[in-house]
């Protein structure tokens, strides 16, 4: 392995086919500084785990990707990612030895996992 190196996820992207609302919702769900143009930039946040974002691939009925969003409180972000026009898909749940998860989609559908700080 001496010339292999390994290979992390260093970036991701959200598609949305209303790229002004998808901004709107994740500016206003996140406080994320979300930039203009095409391509809308969204830097690197506060508390983000370093080096970089882990993964995993799980079985599923349907091919996607999700995020996983940290919030402090799980029940507030649910609130008023539903008052945004998103809708919650799981209540919080835990996995023995894993932290508090609850899931929602964005106004287009899209999933998303947001995880308890």
């Amino acid at each position: 392995m001496g010339d292999d190196w390994a290979r992390p996820v260093v970036h991701w992207e959200l598609r949305a086919v209303d790229a002004a609302a998808a901004k709107a919702f994740y500016g206003e769900l996140f406080n994320w500084d979300i930039g203009d143009g095409f391509v809308m930039d969204i830097p690197a946040g506060i508390g983000g785990p370093e080096p970089g974002p882990g993964g995993h691939i799980r079985p599923d009925d349907t091919a996607g990707v999700t995020l996983f969003i940290q919030v402090r409180d799980l029940r507030e972000t649910l609130d008023k990612a539903v008052r945004l026009g998103g809708a919650v898909t799981a209540e919080p749940f835990q996995f023995e030895g894993y932290p508090t998860l609850a899931g929602i989609t964005d106004p287009e559908g899209n999933p998303i996992t947001l995880v308890q700080q």
